[in-house]
């Protein structure tokens, strides 16, 4: 036998021992991050998303989704938000969909508005249940969050869809017009809201224009005070978290749910920590890392 043949005999044993060594525990997610452009049919639509896991993902992990803004689309939210970031550090899947065309053309999501026709209740209700199946994700831990548009669907599935998005975040969104309206079937979710004072978009104090069904609500202080009620919070604490940015949790709801509203100073219609903010980030905060925080207590 010459040395060449000796040492592919060597090195076959060794992979065979060392194959018998491993645990079944021992077989892992791959130990990269993916980022699959994937599509999924919803009333006749073809719809589109943007699905990122990272590596080393335990067994069933929590599913978050983020919505874009208005006229926004997944593909910038993924890269300026942050999110995958949070979810590298905390092994958690995130959803990026991407809203369809109102009657005007511009990406949205129709939290009981009157520019569309779309039910994007009924297909962001279904796309999740797909993607627990299809990856075998936690049906107890599927949360949503948004930026303004996105705030706004978010709280519509708070209302809507409890029983499969299980806590929401809104940042610089507010209730609708008809989801406010309607607030009365509404049962207790975990809320958080980040919302800067200086939002011309989407004003802080409720005057916003009733066109669209974007208007209605009041100011947020009442929202909030609407959410914490419908959870029975019995406990609020005030954190001034930077020097712009003060925190107000109410805690002690039923089932231990939680409501969170961060008011920013000195801020507009922006989501803390986009790396593409014009002049840079006064808020002090990160809104992705702040939005796990506030969901993985659930």
């Amino acid at each position: 036998m010459n040395l060449k043949h000796t040492f592919v005999i060597l090195f076959s044993f060794s992979l065979l021992i060392f194959s018998s060594c491993l645990k079944k525990d021992d077989v892992v997610s791959p130990d990269t991050s993916t980022v699959e452009n994937l599509t999924f049919q919803h009333n006749g639509l073809i719809r589109e998303y943007i699905l990122y896991k990272p590596g080393n993902l335990p067994e069933n992990p929590s599913l978050v989704f983020v919505l874009h803004g208005y006229s926004g689309d997944a593909n910038s939210v993924m890269h300026f938000y942050g999110m995958n970031d949070v979810a590298d550090v905390n092994k958690f899947v995130v959803c990026y969909p991407l809203g369809t065309e109102d009657y005007v053309g511009y990406h949205h999501w129709n939290a009981r508005l009157t520019i569309s026709s779309t039910d994007d209740i009924g297909f962001l209700t279904e796309i999740a249940e797909h993607l627990q199946t299809e990856y075998n994700l936690d049906t107890s831990r599927t949360f949503v969050c948004g930026h303004s548009n996105g705030g706004f669907m978010s709280y519509t599935l708070a209302c809507e869809a409890q029983e499969v998005f299980k806590a929401i975040a809104s940042v610089a969104g507010t209730m609708s017009g008809y989801t406010w309206e309607n607030r009365d079937e509404a049962s207790a979710v975990p809320v958080l809201q980040i919302h800067g004072v200086e939002d011309n978009y989407v004003p802080i104090d409720g005057s916003m224009p009733a066109g669209g069904g974007w208007g209605g609500a009041p100011a947020m202080d009442t929202i909030i005070d609407f959410w914490n009620n419908l959870n029975n919070c019995t406990t609020t604490n005030t954190v001034n978290i930077t020097a712009n940015t003060s925190a107000y949790y109410h805690t002690g709801g039923v089932n231990g749910n939680e409501v969170w509203f961060y008011k920013i100073n000195n801020f507009g219609h922006e989501w803390p920590g986009d790396t593409s903010i014009p002049g840079g980030d006064v808020s002090g905060i990160k809104a992705s890392e702040v939005i796990w925080e506030f969901f993985s207590q659930y």
